[in-house]
C-alpha cells in the first residue's frame, strides 16, 4: 500500500470519537443575571400596581354619591289610597298607602295564579304600605299607575303600555312579558310614618 493510499484511507475510515456528556456548570455570572432578571420583573410588577391603583380607586363612589345610597322619606303627608314617587340611587320608588281593598284584593290572591309566585305579606313591612322601584321588570320602563288618572292595567295595580305587562295591587307581575315583580328595595321604618330606603 503506498503512502498516498495509506493517506486517504485514514481520511475516509471514521473517527471513533469518545462521547462524554457535557456538564452544566453554573457560573457566577449566569446566577446574578437570573437574580438580576427576577429583581427587574418584581419591581416593574410593583410599578404597575402603583400606576394602576389610583385610577382602580377611581371607580369607588364618592363620598356624596354615599351619602345618597340612602333617603328618608317622611310618609305623614301621603293620604289613604295616594301614591308617591321618590328617587333613590336614580330610580324611581313608588310608594303607595293602599286601601283596605287593595289590601285584601292582594292577600287573596292564589300564589299558583303567579308567574313569579309571592304572597304579600313577603313584600310589605306593614300591610298599608307598598313600597317597590317604578321600574318593569321585562325592559326597564317606568309603569303606569301613580297618578288617580294612569291606566291602572287588569288587575288594578301599573301598567307598562310599552310591551303591556300588568301588576297587581302588590306589583306582582300578572300579564304581558315581564318575567318578575317589581322589585321591593332595601328598606326599614324609622318611626311610624318615616322610612329609610337603602
Amino acid at each position: 500500500m503506498s503512502a498516498t493510499a495509506a493517506t486517504l484511507k485514514n481520511k475516509t475510515s471514521p473517527k471513533k470519537v469518545k462521547k462524554t456528556s457535557p456538564k452544566k456548570t453554573v457560573s457566577k455570572k449566569e446566577t446574578r443575571r437570573e437574580f438580576l432578571y427576577l429583581a427587574a420583573a418584581g419591581m416593574g410588577g410593583i410599578g404597575a400596581i402603583s400606576v394602576a391603583w389610583p385610577f382602580i380607586d377611581s371607580w369607588n363612589p364618592a363620598a356624596d354619591t354615599l351619602a345618597l345610597s340612602s333617603v328618608d322619606v317622611n310618609l305623614e303627608a301621603v293620604e289613604v289610597g295616594q301614591s308617591i314617587t321618590v328617587t333613590w340611587r336614580g330610580k324611581p320608588v313608588f310608594i303607595r298607602r293602599r286601601t283596605a281593598e287593595e289590601i285584601k284584593e292582594a292577600e287573596s290572591v292564589e300564589l299558583l295564579d303567579l308567574r313569579d309566585p309571592q304572597p304579600d305579606s313577603e313584600r310589605v313591612q306593614k300591610t298599608e304600605w307598598l313600597i317597590m322601584v317604578g321600574i318593569c321588570t321585562h325592559l326597564g320602563c317606568v309603569p303606569l299607575g301613580q297618578k288617580v288618572t294612569d291606566p291602572k292595567g287588569d288587575y288594578g295595580g301599573w301598567f307598562c303600555p310599552c310591551h303591556g305587562s300588568h301588576y297587581d295591587t302588590s306589583g306582582r307581575i300578572r300579564k304581558g312579558p315581564a318575567p318578575a315583580n317589581l322589585i321591593v328595595p332595601e328598606y326599614e321604618f324609622t318611626e311610624d310614618t318615616m322610612i329609610r330606603l337603602g
